[in-house]
């Protein structure tokens, strides 16, 4: 008779412990793999089943030699279990939805209450008030939220921008001789290293503030007018222009700025240390 070929000894590949270690101990073989990484103790896989799904049981897990993917089973537990299960699923699939709406409806909410803040700030508080209950709901959740939207919008329009384009076409530019061809920079930008685009910030902060800025401007300039829509109309339409005046003054004195800048040459970057950089150079050839 043939001699029964001898079963090579078991090593479980994660405590490197061997069957003679322990003979009670579960082994499994749940891979592809042969030899020394074929077998592996029930319980040390289950430990670094449990290391890579992080918590997540349903997670799918491979064998890191071999690539194939172990076949976990769980014991049948009873309805309430499986129901409880069911509803975590649904729950997690849905909770990036809901948090989504969470937040929609929390931006949507803070926009009415802003829009109702302005409108008692615009046109008087007791009044504000009496116009709000007087007006239909529908209207009011429709159109309050859109008073922050339009203070935004309005606050994009870079009016100053085409004055200083117009003031640079009919003044600036005609001191230029024809024929010249010398660089005309593009017009300053809002802040430092604002780049091409509207810095998000500082429009949302501005628009967001104008009716308060409004409303004290109205109350400092024309304290005659005893309407307080008016009054803070009036204080806009003055706050707007003396900022617009002044940014287009600033705007343009940019733009000389940028207009009239030299690059110097080299040797002229330092004038103070001319001679010491002659100096250094003389000695630098002398030397070689």
């Amino acid at each position: 008779m043939a001699l029964a070929e001898e079963q090579p000894e078991k090593h479980c590949w994660v405590c490197f412990a061997t069957e003679r270690d322990d003979h009670s101990a579960e082994w499994v073989s749940p891979c592809r793999c042969k030899g020394c990484t074929k077998w592996i103790h029930q319980s040390c896989l289950q430990r670094w089943l449990d290391e890579k799904q992080k918590g997540n049981n349903g997670g799918a897990v491979s064998c890191p030699q071999c690539g194939t993917e172990y076949h976990v089973i769980f014991p049948k537990m009873g309805p309430l279990v499986y129901f409880l299960q069911q509803v975590d699923k649904a729950l997690s699939r849905a909770s990036p939805f809901a948090a989504v709406g969470v937040v929609v409806g929390t931006v949507y909410w803070s926009a009415v209450t802003y829009g109702a803040v302005t409108v008692m700030q615009v046109v008087g508080h007791k009044k504000g008030l009496y116009v709000m209950e007087r007006a239909d709901p529908l209207f009011l959740l429709m159109g309050l939220p859109t008073i922050p939207v339009v203070l935004v919008l309005g606050k994009m329009i870079r009016w100053e921008d085409y004055i200083v384009r117009l003031w640079q076409r009919y003044s600036y530019r005609r001191k230029i001789p024809p024929g010249n061809n010398r660089y005309l920079p593009r017009v300053p930008v809002d802040g430092p290293s604002a780049g091409d685009h509207l810095s998000v910030s500082r429009t949302l902060c501005g628009a967001l503030i104008f009716p308060s800025i409004a409303s004290l401007v109205g109350r400092l300039l024309f304290r005659q007018v005893s309407s307080n829509l008016q009054r803070t109309i009036l204080g806009g339409i003055a706050f707007v222009l003396m900022k617009g005046v002044l940014k287009v003054y600033f705007k343009q004195q940019q733009y000389i700025m940028q207009a009239n800048r030299q690059i110097l040459n080299y040797p002229e970057r330092n004038a103070e240390g001319q001679n010491e950089g002659g100096e250094e150079d003389t000695e630098d050839s002398g030397n070689e």
